[in-house]
């Protein structure tokens, strides 16, 4: 890179560190953005004039605020409540809300702010937010749950609303936990609207979205892997996590031909050489979804190994699946997974390749899709619930698999067509520069706002 665009990605992260002291997560994610943006930025005078990308490092609106439930035990406990509305040049906010003791404001904005480049790759009318709170549904009775979300629900209803703000699930927020923060908003509102995504079947939820984030992570994958005329069979693929990004993952890896041989949780990761088959699946899905088990025991359950503490990223493979948590994967992984002769890296997760990381697949020429392009497909589907909400219909769940698939479909010929150098593909730059184009078009045509 030119010395002069250093320098200019210097001043500007320093003034985004000088506005945000402290969150740094969302230096993390400003900075993977403007390494790609400010060398396009400079072609572009309109954008520079608009001051566009500092306008887009600062939300529209930040709310914090209190949440005071009750205990089983009749205690009353208090929580803190975010919403960070970051953008809405394209669409209505959009963006998921994250229970979880590791909620801070830093980690908000750096969800939100990727949130903004995600949903306008999609194609569809959503801006750009997060939300979520420091409370932890981990061994939390049902009622305890239900009440804290009715609580939570209670302020946020003031912020949201089907053409204002449509929050979703992320972690520790699934068809549970959206289902009591519907309920509470339709009691408060006194309005049966399409406010959330997630949402059960029965009260307008669409099929597939469960899937979608996992699907879309190897439909995008495959398309990578067609680029450089290759495909999903026969490909050995490690996959962190085991969730529900994770377990779509393995789910479509598997219908494509391919073969994950990794899972992990917080205490470590398994490794089956024979490959997590459908029925090996079906299980882990039971231990984590109904039992709420550990990966070690499904080590103990198939005699096969398990690495305690330790992540998958040294296991040889042609494909990784990072699709845990953010900053999961980081330099020195990256050289492990380069060496050991790794095609593609699909970030299932929210930025889990830290930027070491990053700067290594770049320099080495490994195709690495990042969270905003191959992560996508949980936001689309998204969206297409709201267009089902909004049109009072239900899609089966093949048309929705078929927009979700030509969703990302097309987000890899965005990324293609802005990321394209000589004979490689630049997947960061293309997804930066491919979300950013349709934002900041929207923003220049719109005046200073």
């Amino acid at each position: 890179m030119p010395i002069r665009n250093r320098i200019k990605i210097g001043d500007f992260m320093r003034g985004v560190e000088r506005r945000n002291p402290g969150e740094t997560e969302f230096h993390q994610a400003a900075r993977e953005v403007a390494e790609s943006l400010v060398p396009f930025i400079k072609k572009n005078p309109d954008y520079t004039r608009n001051q566009i990308l500092e306008r887009l490092t600062e939300p529209d609106r930040i709310v914090s605020f209190r949440v005071c439930w009750e205990d089983d035990d009749g205690n009353v406990r208090t929580n803190r409540g975010y919403r960070v509305q970051f953008n809405n040049a394209i669409g209505p906010y959009k963006g998921g809300l994250r229970f979880h003791p590791s909620v801070t404001l830093s980690i908000m904005k750096f969800l939100g702010f990727e949130q903004i480049f995600k949903n306008s790759l999609t194609g569809l009318p959503m801006g750009g937010g997060k939300g979520g709170s420091d409370f932890n549904p981990r061994g939390k009775s049902e009622r305890e749950v239900m009440r804290f979300c009715q609580a939570f629900m209670t302020e946020l209803a003031r912020h949201v609303g089907e053409d204002v703000d449509v929050p979703a699930g992320d972690i520790g927020v699934g068809a549970r936990e959206i289902g009591y923060m519907f309920g509470q908003h339709r009691r408060v509102q006194g309005r049966f609207t399409g406010v959330l995504t997630g949402k059960g079947i029965s009260f307008g939820g669409s099929l597939i979205r469960p899937e979608a984030t996992g699907y879309g992570s190897v439909y995008f994958i495959r398309e990578v892997l067609g680029a450089a005329a290759d495909d999903m069979a026969g490909k050995i693929c490690v996959v962190s996590g085991s969730g529900n990004v994770a377990q779509y993952t393995v789910e479509k890896l598997t219908q494509l031909g391919g073969r994950a041989v990794t899972m992990s949780d917080s205490d470590g990761f398994v490794h089956d050489p024979d490959g997590i088959t459908p029925e090996k699946l079906a299980w882990i899905m039971d231990l984590k979804n109904n039992r709420r088990g550990r990966m070690s025991e499904y080590a103990k359950h198939f005699k096969c190994k398990f690495y305690k503490g330790k992540k998958p990223w040294g296991v040889r493979c042609d494909v990784a699946f990072p699709s845990a948590t953010q900053n999961e994967l980081n330099g020195a992984d990256a050289k492990t997974l380069v060496k050991n002769g790794v095609k593609a890296v699909g970030e299932g997760a929210n930025m889990p390749c830290d930027l070491d990381a990053v700067h290594v697949f770049g320099d080495a020429g490994v195709a690495l899709a990042p969270a905003k392009a191959c992560n996508a497909g949980g936001v689309g589907v998204s969206g297409l619930e709201m267009t089902q909400n909004s049109m009072k219909l239900r899609w089966t769940r093949e048309e929705v698999e078929e927009k979700l698939r030509d969703i990302m479909v097309d987000i890899h010929e965005q990324c293609v067509e802005f990321g394209k150098k000589g004979r490689k593909i630049d997947y960061v730059a293309g997804a930066n520069i491919a979300g950013f184009k349709r934002v900041a078009d929207a923003m220049v045509a719109q005046g200073v706002v």
